[in-house]
Formats: C-alpha cells, sequence, structure tokens
C-alpha cells in the first residue's frame, strides 16, 4: 500500500502537490479518497489494527488505484481469499479471445456476459446456433432468444427441462457476477413478453454447470448432439467461454459439411 502510494499523481488527483518532502500521496489523501480515517489507515499500513472488512479494502484499492490483479492480492494478503467479482459488462471481446474461437472452426462456440448477452461467436455457432451477427444488439441475448424467439425454442428438443435450467443457472451467475441491479431492466422485460420465464424466475431456484448433452432440433441438419463446456475468460467470472463439441462422429460430420459449406458461399 505504501508503495502504491508514493506513485500516486497528487497534482492530477486535486491535491496540492508543492512542498512534498516525498512523492505520490499523504497517508491522509488517500484516507479522505477512502473514506477511512487517518489513524486507521496508518495502523492498516503499518500492519496494525486487525484485518479490514473487504469494503474497506475496497475503498482503499480506489483510491489507490490498483489494478485488479493488485486488488486481488491486497485482499489475499489481507484476508486469505480473494475478492467479490465486480460486474464489468463487456461490447466485445480482444481479437485474442476472438481468435481462440475462431480456432475451433467446427464445434460452435461463443462468449457471453453474465446477463447473457452473447458479445462473440464463431463460424460454427452462426450456423448450427444463430447467426448472432443478423441480430440487433439488444438481442443478442440467450434467455431473449430461448423465450421469445419461436425458432429457437422450436430448436430445442427438451425445451421444458432446457429453460428450467436456463433460469437457474442464469440466477447464479447474476449474483456470483455481482450484476443484480443491471439486469433488473432484463428480468422484467422478460417477465412482461413470457409467462414461461416469469413463472420459472419466481421460483428462485439456482442451479450450477455441470457435464451436459444439449439435443437440437436443426432445420437443415435434423436431431443433433452437442456436449457443452465453459469456462471463465482471462479469470473474469462475469464473461463466460461456451464451447459445444459434437457428441457422434456423424454429428461431427454433417456440422463439418454444413459449416464449410457456409464458408464457400461466402468466399465465392
Amino acid at each position: 500500500m505504501r508503495e502504491r502510494r508514493t506513485h500516486l499523481d497528487a497534482a492530477a488527483l486535486g491535491f496540492e502537490s508543492k512542498r512534498r518532502r516525498t512523492s505520490g500521496l499523504r497517508r491522509e489523501e488517500v484516507a479522505q479518497r477512502a473514506h477511512v480515517s487517518t489513524t486507521w489507515y496508518t495502523w492498516l499500513e503499518q500492519g496494525r489494527g486487525g484485518a479490514p472488512s473487504a469494503q474497506a479494502l475496497d475503498r482503499i484499492a480506489r483510491a489507490l488505484m490498483l489494478t485488479e490483479v493488485e486488488r486481488e492480492h491486497v485482499h489475499l494478503l489481507a484476508l486469505g481469499r480473494p475478492p467479490g467479482t465486480g460486474y464489468q459488462g463487456a461490447d466485445a471481446v480482444t481479437p485474442r479471445v476472438q481468435r481462440v474461437l475462431d480456432s475451433l472452426p467446427y464445434s460452435p462456440a461463443m462468449v457471453r456476459t453474465a446477463t447473457w448477452d452473447v458479445v462473440a461467436w464463431n463460424t460454427a455457432a452462426a450456423t448450427v446456433l444463430t447467426d448472432y451477427g443478423t441480430l440487433e444488439l439488444h438481442k443478442r441475448n440467450i434467455l431473449k432468444l430461448l423465450f421469445c424467439d419461436p425458432r429457437a425454442k422450436q430448436m430445442q428438443q427438451e425445451w421444458e427441462s432446457v429453460s428450467q435450467f436456463v433460469v437457474a443457472a442464469f440466477r447464479a451467475d447474476v449474483v456470483r457476477a455481482g450484476a443484480s441491479d443491471e439486469v433488473k431492466a432484463l428480468v422484467d422485460e422478460l417477465c412482461r413478453q413470457s409467462p414461461d420465464f416469469e413463472a420459472l424466475w419466481r421460483n428462485h431456484d439456482v442451479r450450477h454447470y455441470s457435464d451436459h448433452v444439449k439435443h437440437l432440433r436443426h432445420p437443415i441438419l435434423g436431431e443433433i448432439a452437442l456436449e457443452h463446456s465453459q469456462f471463465a475468460v482471462d479469470g473474469r467470472a462475469d464473461l463466460c467461454l461456451v464451447v459445444y463439441n459434437p457428441v457422434t462422429e456423424d454429428d461431427a460430420r454433417r456440422i463439418r459439411q454444413l459449416v464449410d459449406a457456409k464458408l464457400a458461399t461466402r468466399e465465392a
């Protein structure tokens, strides 16, 4: 904390920069920015006074302008556990993450936020699941598609069990990522448009992802089965990489043929 304090620009943060014996902020200035007492902050910097609360640490992290990695490190040092994840939202992914998606040519893959907005996808996902690029931004949401799009609903061979699982997993994701406030408008909209969603949301069920198989009724491929896997993106609990792998060789062959045909049409 002392090290990070000395690297801050006092003038840029609105403090008098003249007549300073050392660089950076004074302890009382950090305390002022963090809304804590100078005495308590001094004790904390000196390793006295007991463990602070997670909320106080977050205020100090913001006052010291720590990065996410530095914030996590402070929590681990002070409390022995990582901080809760704050929802950051995302409109897109880095080119590096998009290249990861594109490296899976025949496995539908996407990146979604904790509010289940799809922000990136590969050609296989656009071919087999939904061509998200043709949708308006506010419609690129898995829940909106599942509950409000008749085509997406019809593709699910086991729609009732899928919808129950999706709503319960969505509720858990939202809370885990600290996105309860951000998701309120979406939930209200879905409740107005879909009685099915409203009924499931009021059940307050929560579930976590486990290995399972998605059975689809595709308009061109017919019935196909896809194994579902998901991974955090760059350690962020509010971004998730979702990958669907064909279960059988026949599923893989048919998907490969359809994706290749789409790519050939695009290049023609």
